[in-house]
């Protein structure tokens, strides 16, 4: 679960970063990619592990809501799973042209 929700910020955090204050952004990045504790992220701070704590917080919630409304993410991984089906399809035969030009029709309609 805990590695689940890691790997999901990183994804969030990769297509919303710009949408983030400075801080909320740095607090992210050491969080969750440098892998640094709300105790180390504070002391360089100078601020209280709550305050990290809390700012972490706020920003995950802004970051799923910001998926909610946009759906970059849902998107991408739709997209991933069309093209492993249609590179599959392609390498081993089974798919017809017609097969193969529907799936990328729908691969366009996603962009």
């Amino acid at each position: 679960m805990l590695l689940e929700k890691t790997t999901r910020m990183n994804f969030l955090f990769d297509f919303y970063q710009a949408l983030l204050t400075d801080k909320q952004r740095s607090y992210m990045e050491l969080y969750y990619l440098d892998d640094h504790s709300l105790g180390e992220i504070a002391e360089s701070y100078e601020v209280s592990r709550q305050a990290v704590y809390d700012n972490i917080r706020r920003t995950e919630a802004m970051l799923e809501e910001y998926e909610n409304k946009l759906c970059l993410l849902e998107k991408f991984q739709q997209r991933k799973v069309a093209v492993e089906a249609l590179t599959a399809g392609i390498q081993n035969g089974t798919l017809t042209t017609e097969q193969q030009l529907d799936m990328l029709a729908q691969l366009q309609e996603w962009d």
